[in-house]
């Protein structure tokens, strides 16, 4: 099976045990975000934040960061999330733009566009879009949105040159890109790399720093930084190894403080040129 059909699947799955009560990160039981078992995952939004956002959003996240409290959003600005899951951080960046801007999702995954759909109708939000579609192929015109968000699913692409492409693609001239992500420094055992299961949690499919900076200059972008914001530590590592088919004992020393959430900011240079500017261009 292809890596984009296991993740379909998987957040598909994900979405249906929120609608059953559940939260998509700890299975079938109730749990709050707080409480969430996956050390990824957990502890990455305020309640200030989500207090006023429907549970089932909450509940939905799969993030690795909070893109939303990291990047500059303005009043009257278009926001494009890519991967936006239960809609989580569209909803966020909703509030943050106001009721002249707009703020869009994508996902190729039915089961998470239905969910995000109600809780935009829960939050009332009128100012929110939710649009079908793959990270590859982003249905928007060029220099269409100001800033492109987006929260531990970059990794999940098997083709992030074309990811990276096309956000700047959809950018504005000067417009930012501003997500968050899990990277790697230093050497990832073969093992890891090679789990496709791993791909759904963000590991498996994780750049090395200096390799996705490297990609995003090769996009076009400039003002490039990648700023750690939680590295992962042998306890985090036995944790979202286990029951992944992998040897535990063995490969969790050799991941101790390789992996790390990240935020990563880079910008389309002002004077900049629309690329990918018609459909399969990329390719």
């Amino acid at each position: 099976m292809e890596i984009k059909e296991v993740v379909k699947e998987k957040y598909g799955q994900a979405a249906l045990r929120v609608h059953s009560g559940g939260s998509s990160c700890c299975g079938a039981g109730p749990a709050l975000l707080d409480g969430c078992c996956d050390p990824i995952t957990s502890g990455l939004y305020d309640a200030a934040q989500t207090g006023a956002l429907p549970e089932e959003a909450v509940l939905a996240s799969l993030g690795c960061g909070n893109p939303t409290a990291l990047a500059q959003l303005n009043a009257g600005e278009t926001v494009l999330d890519l991967g936006s899951g239960g809609g989580i951080d569209v909803l966020l960046s909703a509030r943050r733009v106001g009721p002249a801007g707009k703020a869009y999702g994508l996902d190729m995954t039915d089961e998470m566009l239905a969910l995000a759909r109600a809780n935009q109708a829960r939050a009332g939000a009128a100012n929110v879009e939710f649009l079908k579609g793959e990270i590859e192929n982003i249905p928007l015109p060029a220099n269409s949105v100001d800033v492109v968000i987006s929260n531990c699913v970059i990794n999940l692409s098997a083709d992030k040159d074309r990811v990276l492409r096309e956000a700047f693609r959809v950018l504005k001239p000067g417009g930012r890109f501003a997500v968050s992500d899990v990277v790697t420094r230093g050497e990832v055992p073969a093992s890891v790399r090679e789990n496709m299961l791993l791909w759904v949690g963000c590991i498996a499919g994780a750049l090395e720093d200096r390799e996705y900076a490297a990609k995003l200059t090769a996009a076009g972008f400039e003002g490039i930084d990648i700023e750690p914001t939680r590295v992962y530590d042998i306890e985090d590592a036995r944790t979202f190894l286990s029951g992944q088919g992998v040897d535990v004992d063995a490969i969790a020393p050799q991941v101790e403080g390789k992996f790390m959430s990240a935020f990563i900011r880079a910008m389309k240079p002002a004077g900049a040129p629309a690329r990918c500017c018609a459909p399969g261009c990329c390719s």
